[in-house]
């Protein structure tokens, strides 16, 4: 038994691929769904409480959807409309190709006969479909660009006549205008908005206030900028440097940088943390960055202690200060390594990079080890340190053939009751015109320092210098040190010759002795 309310299936008959095929066929079905979708449309309408629109409207939109019904039911006029489109895209690609081929040369190449439609097809279109925008945009650049030749005219008498006119230089439209124009060449720091969308003139007056505005907001700016990076480079790390430690972090050779230890007039000491994923070589868990300055404010007499080094002579004189701190940590890496060689407890070499040099850390879990200048020591300790102190100054320049150069409280660590020397840069080789006088200064250093300590039988400064070099200290005294290094003859020596007294003659044992002695050891 059948209910009323029951679905009732509609069998569809079987079409044949000629009906499917068939244009007509697919009007048919268009309008059946046509026909469904407003009958359904129709009854949601009037469900809802709104009002319907007008009769005329309804029309209008009927007429218009025939019309376009009926224009695009052909596949040719679509393929047309489609390979039309393209084709005018071909052409402007090709006019765009010719227009950047021929630049500005006296001779131009046209490709014309490559065109799908030809030009002269396309001239009456073109001036149908141009944009009215577009003129409206650049109108005020034409104006600005015929004001500009318009005064670029002007005769050097500074007047002329136009149309029964005399119009100067000086013409409130034409400098006005010109004033405008030169406004939009401001920096891009000033905001000066669209002055070429609107016809804008300004007064010579009111040009000059922005122009004096524009001047002193780029010095601002730019006194700014140095500010900012004389600062981070008196810190030691700048853009530059910030780019080497993360390329360290990336290689794996740093896990992280934690932060700053301590400064000084020539560089930072930064700490950090190794990646134990290195697998190159053994590395150890802490480790010290020594980032040095790029600026040579602080240090202007760092080039004595490199530019008479026959490691770097032929490179010192031809460097730009930032290339002289390369060589400057390069120097500090060498030493390190030759002190090494020695016995000497200094850090181990990880990695140089430019200026940054990765060192291993003395101390301990983030602490690190204490200056002699800070460090808390009993009397036999204090024995202790200053005996390591001189034989470790021995054996620098009898087997490293190394002076510190700068050797004092504040560049020697104690740590596992051991003194370690820091800050080698400026150390250099006995043959240095100054080595001598470097070590005089050290050993005036340590032998003062301990003194100041209380420590027993110190050796004075001289005592020191006689045990490590073996040299007379009555006839090498500091007045001779002073002048052993001098280039040429004093001109008092040179006036009086034979006659001058004997303190200010010149002394016969220079370095050759010096010399003898070292290549004997």
């Amino acid at each position: 038994m059948s209910r009323s309310w029951a679905n009732i299936n509609v069998k569809e008959e079987p079409l044949s691929l000629q009906e499917i095929m068939s244009e007509e066929f697919a009007k048919e079905l268009q309008s059946k769904e046509y026909c469904k979708f407003a009958h359904s449309y129709a009854k949601d309408v009037n469900k809802c409480e709104i009002r319907r629109l007008p009769s005329e409207i309804l029309n209008d939109i009927k007429d218009v959807t025939q019309e376009v019904s009926k224009f695009c039911d052909s596949d040719a006029i679509i393929a047309q409309m489609l390979q039309y489109q393209f084709d005018k895209e071909y052409d402007e690609e090709l006019k765009r190709i010719e227009n950047k081929k021929n630049g500005l040369s006296k001779v131009s190449v046209s490709y014309s006969n490559h065109r799908m439609v030809p030009e002269e097809l396309l001239s009456s279109d073109s001036d149908d479909n141009e944009i009215d925008g577009y003129d409206n945009d650049n109108k005020n650049w034409d104006r600005f660009n015929d004001m500009e030749k318009e005064y670029s005219s002007m005769p050097r008498c500074g007047y002329k006549v136009h149309d029964g006119k005399i119009v100067t230089k000086h013409d409130m439209e034409l400098s006005g205008c010109r004033n405008a124009c030169k406004v939009m060449g401001f920096p891009p720091e000033i905001h000066t908005g669209d002055a070429g969308g609107f016809d804008m003139q300004l007064s010579n007056r009111v040009f000059n206030s922005l122009k004096a505005h524009s001047s002193n907001k780029c010095k601002k700016l730019k006194m700014h900028d140095r500010k900012e990076s004389r600062a981070t480079t008196e810190m030691g790390v700048d853009e530059k440097t910030r780019l080497l430690l993360y390329k360290m972090i990336n290689k794996q050779l740093l896990q992280a940088v934690n932060g700053v230890i301590s400064t000084g007039k020539e560089a930072v000491i930064l700490h950090a943390n190794t990646d134990p994923s290195y697998t190159e070589c053994i590395l150890p868990p802490e480790c010290v960055i020594k980032v040095f300055k790029t600026t040579l404010n602080e240090f202007k007499t760092r080039d004595k202690y490199i530019k008479d080094d026959y490691r770097f002579k032929n490179t010192f004189s031809y460097q730009n200060p930032r290339k002289i701190i390369h060589l400057w940590a390069e120097k500090e890496m060498h030493n390190l390594m030759r002190m090494q060689k020695s016995g000497i407890n200094v850090p181990d070499v990880i990695g140089l990079k430019k200026h940054v040099l990765v060192m291993s850390f003395i101390g301990n879990n983030h602490m690190p080890a204490p200056k002699l200048k800070d460090a808390i020591l009993s009397s036999a300790e204090w024995i202790l340190a200053y005996e390591q102190v001189i034989e470790m100054m021995h054996k620098l320049y009898n087997e490293a053939k190394l002076v510190h150069a700068d050797l004092s409280e504040y560049n020697i660590l104690w740590y596992q009751e051991k003194c370690w020397f820091i800050d080698v840069s400026q150390s250099v080789e006995p043959g240095h015109p100054s080595a001598l006088e470097f070590l005089m200064r050290d050993c005036a250093n340590i032998s003062f320092f301990f003194s100041k300590k209380g420590v027993s039988e110190v050796k004075s400064d001289k005592d020191i210098f006689t045990y490590i070099t073996s040299l007379d200290p009555i006839a090498h005294n500091t007045a001779m040190l002073e002048r052993l290094h001098m280039k040429g003859t004093p001109e008092h020596l040179i006036e009086k010759g034979e006659t001058a007294p004997d303190e200010c003659k010149p002394l016969v044992f220079p370095f050759n002795y010096a010399w003898q002695k070292i290549a004997e050891q």
